[in-house]
């Protein structure tokens, strides 16, 4: 038997290869248990923002888990065009789950057009993107690394206020009441706790635990309605377009934008993975279907009635640390998610978990998505023309979008405001852009000649 086709438990660490399936199992399961929660968060915090009911929100997240287990099958295993040589997905252990970089904006049109425009703008952007990610080696060229480092770090830094409303206890009356901050500071404090004791892999484990711990406390203080949880039954087919899509221009054009966002993500994150697991660059082949995945699954998302999928910044740290780049290994993973879709009580549990848990868990992530922005940064080198670029985007961006009270979009047309009045990423994004393109090259040979 050849060695490309050998079974073994060293194949964890090459890209093709079998793994025994007792052997790949927990780790895949392990590239799940790191992204759950995230996976999740969104469509909570969506729903919350849209005021579905808890039954509804429960559907909503059985197909996120659905959409978010085919996604990583297309990009582990692309699907091929016929006679183009194009292809959708990355053919690398790419995690995909659902994006936090649309909850801002996904929130805002839920409010003001409704949850089916959100729906609408969401299907045409994931078209847009996929369409443009079959031709992205033109798309690479024009998104600097530089950029797509300060745009992950802008991430990070638009989500703390995300986490901090989830942490004491979401868009409710009760938002910010003791026991709230109770629930979401034991949560915090157990995944600290977690990692810090737990040694090797069980480190992964923390979100989990803090999850466990968090919704066991939530019952005994009363916050948790247990009464749905076993409603659906024991096996339940993912809900097909349970609302009809709407199209409104104002929508499609901000999510549009974000979705050019997220593509510099998923460059990112993409770029990154093959660095730390593999060792070397990543390709205009990878680059190209990585994109296209990410748009078309979103696409797909949007008739489940999902917000769009993105790659997870959580996975690709997790390669880096264990090197385990298998894609049989992550594929086993990708099944459990897509048979934890089938099963309604799944979604229904997350459904029932209060805002102050889901808080006290992800804070910490946002955390480590600003890190990797971070690191991301220094991988590009700290030169003259790199630090201008990042330290002047993250401040116009952060500086701005913070600075509402004092009317700095009112002068801008509505359209302008809706995309960039409340989005860092957003703004990042664009000032990172102009300035890549803007600022010359030898910044230092010339500040040096002068």
């Amino acid at each position: 038997m050849s060695e490309k086709f050998s079974v073994s438990v060293d194949n964890i660490y090459q890209l093709d290869g079998r793994v025994p399936l007792g052997k790949a199992i927990p780790f895949g399961l392990q590239h799940v248990l790191a992204m759950f929660v995230s996976n999740l968060a969104p469509i909570t915090i969506i729903a919350g923002a849209a005021q579905l009911s808890a039954e509804m929100t429960g559907m909503l997240l059985q197909n996120a888990m659905f959409v978010a287990g085919i996604a990583t099958l297309v990009q582990i295993y692309p699907i091929i065009l016929p006679g183009t040589g194009l292809r959708i997905g990355a053919r690398l252990p790419i995690v995909m789950g659902v994006s936090f970089t649309f909850v801002t904006i996904l929130c805002s049109i839920a409010v003001n057009y409704g949850y089916p425009a959100m729906l609408g703008a969401v299907l045409i952007g994931g078209l847009m993107e996929g369409t443009l990610g079959l031709f992205a080696k033109y798309l690479a060229k024009f998104i600097k690394p530089i950029v797509s480092a300060s745009v992950v770090t802008a991430i990070g830094m638009s989500l703390f206020t995300v986490g901090a409303r989830s942490f004491g206890g979401g868009y409710g009356p009760d938002f910010g009441s003791v026991p709230n901050l109770i629930i979401g500071t034991v949560t915090l404090v157990v995944c600290l706790a977690w990692a810090a004791v737990m040694k090797g892999y069980m480190k992964q484990l923390s979100v989990l635990a803090g999850l466990i711990v968090g919704y066991i406390l939530s019952i005994f203080m009363g916050k948790v309605d247990l009464s749905g949880i076993l409603s659906g039954g024991a096996v339940s087919f993912p809900h097909f377009m349970m609302f009809r899509p709407e199209f409104h221009v104002g929508a499609i054009l901000s999510v549009c934008i974000i979705f050019l966002v997220s593509a510099a993500e998923t460059i990112g994150d993409t770029s990154a993975m093959t660095m730390s697991g593999l060792g070397r660059p990543i390709t205009n082949q990878e680059v190209s279907g990585s994109l296209a995945c990410d748009g078309f699954a979103s696409a797909f998302s949007s008739l489940f009635s999902c917000s769009p999928v993105t790659s997870f910044s959580q996975n690709v740290g997790l390669i880096a640390m264990t090197k385990v780049v298998n894609r049989f290994t992550i594929m086993t993973g990708a099944l459990c998610m897509v048979l934890a879709g089938l099963i309604p009580v799944v979604g229904n549990f997350f459904a029932s978990l209060p805002q102050a848990v889901l808080g006290g868990c992800t804070i910490m992530m946002f955390g480590q998505i600003l890190l990797s922005g971070m690191q991301m940064i220094a991988h590009c080198g700290f030169t003259q023309r790199n630090m201008t670029i990042a330290s002047l985007s993250l401040a116009v961006g952060v500086g701005f979008t913070a600075s509402t009270e004092i009317g700095i979009w009112e002068v801008f047309p509505q359209i302008i405001k809706d995309v960039f009045g409340a989005n860092v990423v957003a703004v990042v994004f664009v000032v990172a852009i102009i300035l890549s393109y803007v600022l010359p090259e030898n910044m230092e040979i010339q500040k040096a000649e002068h």
